[in-house]
């Protein structure tokens, strides 16, 4: 879809900051993160919303989802905990119509910070942020799934 700018992100044609990448799915930092480290997990395949995804990729978007928050929990990143989410359509706030999982690293204490992270959403040296993920994801093996 050329007029989706996720599908862009996929196809080369749109900057992202791209941390992890396979097959099925593609993630990268949000442009306007709430916190450090905000990271987006896609299909590739576009699906406006949770009523166009298939089971089986919506299952490889929180695989890779639940990669890159244990990656930000490690010492290489420093969070405590991660929020994983998914607003399916516009009524639950869903602002790009591809469907798209949500990764927030947290601490603990940081309520202020993230309640300020909602209203101001601002890049926190995204270069910087995506090295240090992706070298985060690299040095983690996958999840054992058997």
């Amino acid at each position: 879809m050329s007029d989706c700018v996720f599908c862009r992100i996929v196809a080369g044609t749109a900057p992202a900051h791209r941390v992890y990448e396979d097959d099925i799915v593609c993630a990268f930092l949000d442009i306007r993160p709430i916190t450090r480290g905000h990271t987006l997990v896609i299909p590739k395949r576009h699906a406006t919303d949770l009523s166009e995804l298939d089971a089986e990729t919506g299952a490889d978007l929180f695989r890779v989802g639940h990669r890159i928050a244990r990656a930000v929990q490690g010492p290489e990143f420093g969070a405590d905990g991660a929020n994983l989410l998914i607003n399916d359509g516009k009524a639950a706030f869903q602002t790009v119509g591809h469907v798209h999982l949500h990764v927030l690293p947290r601490n603990h204490g940081d309520k202020f910070r993230f309640a300020a992270g909602l209203l101001l959403r601002r890049p926190h040296g995204p270069a910087q942020v995506a090295a240090a993920l992706r070298a985060a994801l690299a040095s983690r093996s996958e999840p054992d799934t058997g």
